[in-house]
């Protein structure tokens, strides 16, 4: 038997089709550790899960990643844009749950299989969590409703 997709993850793919635009060259998992700063140049590394994306996921992958508030997810779309779009900060968010999720299923397979000294399962039960109080946020629904163009 398949296993009944989360609803509210259904909701959220639901909503990001509704204004989804073009897919872009993305590096898919720009966490801190990523980014290099040789004091002299920004280098990002490790291509491994490169290729087009929704450039709203490769923001909110990074925004949740390294741990910035919600000002900071403002002013990383603001300056990805060039102006103001409260569709695409939502669509961000979304997307960072939507990473959440993704990762924590992630660490999950790489705790049963890795060899390497690390607490995967713990890595992936954070986001897990984290993607989970998303999803129960009293925010969720309006940013469903922003990121697919209907405002309250």
């Amino acid at each position: 038997m398949k296993p009944k997709p989360d609803p509210r993850l259904q909701r959220s793919r639901a909503a990001l089709a509704v204004l989804a635009g073009p897919t872009v060259p993305c590096n898919n998992d720009l966490l801190a550790g990523n980014f290099v700063d040789d004091g002299k140049k920004l280098w990002l590394i490790d291509y491994e899960y490169s290729g087009n994306n929704d450039p709203f996921f490769e923001l909110g992958n990074t925004w949740t990643e390294t741990q910035l508030d919600d000002d900071h997810l403002d002013e990383l779309v603001t300056a990805y844009l060039g102006h103001h779009s409260p569709e695409s900060i939502a669509r961000t968010r979304l997307q960072a749950t939507v990473s959440r999720y993704g990762w924590s299923l992630w660490g999950y397979i790489q705790g049963a299989t890795s060899d390497q000294d690390f607490d995967f399962h713990g890595w992936g039960q954070e986001r897990y969590d984290a993607a989970v109080e998303d999803f129960r946020s009293p925010q969720f629904g309006r940013l469903l409703d922003t990121a697919a163009g209907s405002r309250p």
